[in-house]
C-alpha cells in the first residue's frame, strides 16, 4: 500500500515537473515545449485507439500503417497551428493537414479488411479530441505567455486536488453517476472554491508573474478552468465507460494513461482559448 502511494506520488510529480520545466524554459528555449506536447499528442492518440479496439474487438478498425499516418496527422495539426501563429501564409501552413487528408483517405481504399467507418471515425476523433486541443496551447501562449499557460495548469491541478479532498470528506450527492459514480456535487464545489480561492490569493501577491491581463480576467479564467476541467474529466470517463476500460493506459504508474492525466486539459484548452481571444481582442 505504502509502496503504491510512493510510486503514484513520484510518477505524478515527474509528470508535473516535465510540464513546469517546458513552460518555464519557453522564453529562453522552446525546444522542450515542442518535444513534450507533441509527444503527449502521440501517446494520447495511441491510447484512444486502444479504447476503440477494446470496444470493437470483433471488427478491426486500425492497422499499423494507418496508425502511423494518423500520428503524423496529429503532429501536422500541431505544426499547422504553430506555423499560422508564426505568420506563415495560410496556403503553406495547411499543407501538412492537406497531405494527411489525401493520404489517409486514399490508403483506406487499399485496406478492404478494415471497417472503413470505424477506422475513419477513430482517425478523425484522435485529431479532434487529442491533437487539436493540445495544439491550442500554442494559441494561448501566443495571446498571453507561457507563464499564464502554467497558471492554467496550476488551476487544473488545484481543481483536481480540491475536488478530491472535498469529495472524500463531504461528498454525498452524486454529480453524474451514469458516467462517473465517484464524482459528487460537493467535490465539484470544493474544486471550484480551491481554484478560485487560489487565484484570488495570487491577485494579492503574484498575479503579475503570470502575465495575466488584469485581476478580473485572472479570476474568470480560474472559474472557467475549474468548470471545463470537470467537464473534460467527465467526457473522458464517458469514453472509457463506453469502451469498457478502467484506464486509458498504464503509462504513468498509479495514474493510468496519458489521457487520464490530460483529460481535463482537452476541454480546458479550447475554453481558455475562446475566453482569452475575447478578452485580449
Amino acid at each position: 500500500m505504502i509502496k503504491n502511494i510512493i510510486i503514484r506520488a513520484l510518477s505524478g510529480a515527474l509528470y508535473i515537473a516535465v510540464i513546469i520545466a517546458s513552460l518555464l524554459l519557453y522564453e529562453n528555449s522552446t525546444a522542450t515545449f515542442y518535444i513534450v506536447f507533441p509527444l503527449f499528442i502521440v501517446i494520447g492518440q495511441l491510447e484512444l485507439y486502444r479504447m476503440f479496439e477494446h470496444m470493437r474487438p470483433d471488427k478491426a478498425s486500425k492497422s499499423w500503417l494507418i496508425t502511423g499516418i494518423d500520428l503524423g496527422g496529429g503532429i501536422g495539426v500541431f505544426a499547422t497551428v504553430q506555423m499560422l501563429l508564426s505568420g506563415t501564409p495560410i496556403g503553406i501552413a495547411f499543407i501538412p493537414i492537406a497531405i494527411y487528408l489525401v493520404v489517409r483517405l486514399v490508403v483506406q481504399l487499399f485496406r478492404p479488411h478494415l471497417n472503413a467507418l470505424d477506422s475513419l471515425s477513430a482517425s478523425m476523433m484522435s485529431l479532434i479530441y487529442v491533437a487539436l486541443p493540445l495544439s491550442m496551447l500554442n494559441m494561448i501562449i501566443a495571446m498571453t505567455s507561457a507563464k499564464l499557460l502554467l497558471g492554467i495548469f496550476a488551476f487544473i491541478w488545484l481543481n483536481d486536488t480540491g475536488a478530491f479532498l472535498t469529495g472524500i470528506t463531504l461528498g454525498r450527492h452524486k454529480m453524474f453517476p451514469r458516467v462517473s459514480p465517484a464524482k459528487t456535487w460537493e467535490g465539484f464545489a470544493g474544486g471550484v472554491l480551491f481554484t478560485v480561492g487560489a487565484a484570488w490569493l495570487f491577485t494579492m501577491w503574484h498575479s503579475e508573474w503570470f502575465g495575466t491581463p488584469d485581476n478580473p480576467t485572472w479570476l474568470c479564467l480560474a472559474l472557467l478552468t475549474s468548470l471545463s476541467a470537470t467537464l473534460g474529466d467527465l467526457v473522458e470517463s464517458l469514453l472509457k465507460r463506453t469502451a469498457g476500460v478502467k484506464d486509458s493506459g498504464h503509462l504513468i504508474p498509479g495514474h493510468g494513461g496519458m489521457l487520464d492525466r490530460i483529460d481535463s486539459l482537452l476541454l480546458v484548452a479550447p475554453t481558455a482559448t475562446i475566453f482569452l481571444a475575447i478578452v485580449t481582442a
